[in-house]
């Protein structure tokens, strides 16, 4: 063992555990809320560990308490640390899907929820019927900080690899499709290029962007569109086509469901753009949770399954 015991007097291990809380929580009195502490003992905790490893590791800043970066490299080292710890003193309970009784909450954007949700909510229930889900908004950009303040236990998104210590299963890959209400748009057929850019667009972004890739791939055409309306949800679309003249370009399994329920037509997408991948993400710590990975395998067949 390269191990010198004398590296390690005076350290108490809860104190790393409080460390990473109060990384996570970025507030003495949050902290102590989710430790079961009194906002003194953190305070005080925060006092040795800033003795211990000679840093302030936390300063006030605009936006509540802010790490320094020497915490920020201790946190890097020391989350996966205790997570491997964790796992060698803890032996995972046995998930029993007949007989549990778990709140999971995931995180996914509202077009996720429309095309994923009916039917898995379905198969929860067949095979775990006291299982419960709670289901926050989120989006690709939200989705990594979530798993980190561990606001969500699985997120389900069109998301880029995180840190090292989330983990990162891809789902299904796909495209978009363009979407109108024929009574609006009488379109006939596919709609062509020219019709695209001669007509209104509806835009969604998380971030109210008045473009997106759809307008990068134009302007190397030489082409525009006029984007009209912006918006974050894709719930809000079919309402808003049915009263204006006007298209969206959404992920073909969302445009697909439209379009089967009789409430929008659909077409191909008359330019090239890139094809997206839906996956699921989870923070390391939740390895071997067999739960979440029983709950993870139900979604994975669910999506193979839909149209």
């Amino acid at each position: 063992m390269g191990i010198s015991e004398n590296d390690f007097r005076g350290v108490d291990l809860n104190l790393m555990v409080t460390f990473l809380v109060l990384m996570r929580e970025r507030s003495v009195s949050a902290a102590a809320h989710k430790l079961f502490l009194g906002q003194p003992a953190v305070s005080g905790a925060l006092a040795r560990l800033r003795q211990l490893f000679g840093d302030e590791l936390l300063v006030r800043g605009t936006r509540g308490m802010e790490p320094t970066p020497r915490a920020l490299e201790l946190e890097a080292a020391i989350a996966p640390a205790l997570t491997m710890l964790q796992q060698a003193i803890a032996v995972p309970p046995a998930f029993d899907p007949a007989s549990a009784e778990r709140l999971f909450v995931v995180g996914m954007p509202d077009w996720v929820e429309h095309w994923l949700m009916p039917a898995l909510l379905a198969r929860v229930r067949e095979q775990a019927p006291h299982v419960r889900i709670v289901l926050k908004e989120s989006n690709p950009f939200a989705v990594s900080d979530m798993l980190d303040k561990d606001e969500i236990e699985l997120g389900v998104a069109a998301m880029r690899p995180g840190p090292r210590w989330q983990r990162l299963r891809p789902l299904r890959a796909m495209g978009f499709r363009c979407v109108y209400d024929p009574r609006q748009l009488p379109f006939k057929g596919e709609v062509t290029l020219a019709q695209y850019v001669a007509v209104p667009h509806l835009l969604v972004s998380y971030r109210g962007a008045v473009e997106g890739p759809t307008d990068a791939v134009l302007a190397g055409l030489g082409l525009r569109r006029e984007v009209r309306y912006t918006t974050p949800r894709f719930s809000s679309v079919p309402g808003v086509l049915a009263a204006s003249a006007i298209v969206a370009t959404v992920p073909e399994v969302l445009a697909d469901r439209w379009a089967a329920a009789g409430q929008l037509a659909s077409s191909a997408v008359p330019v090239a753009l890139d094809r997206f991948t839906v996956s699921m993400g989870w923070h390391a710590r939740r390895d071997d949770d067999a739960a979440l990975h029983w709950l993870m395998g139900v979604i994975e067949d669910v999506a193979r399954a839909a149209p």
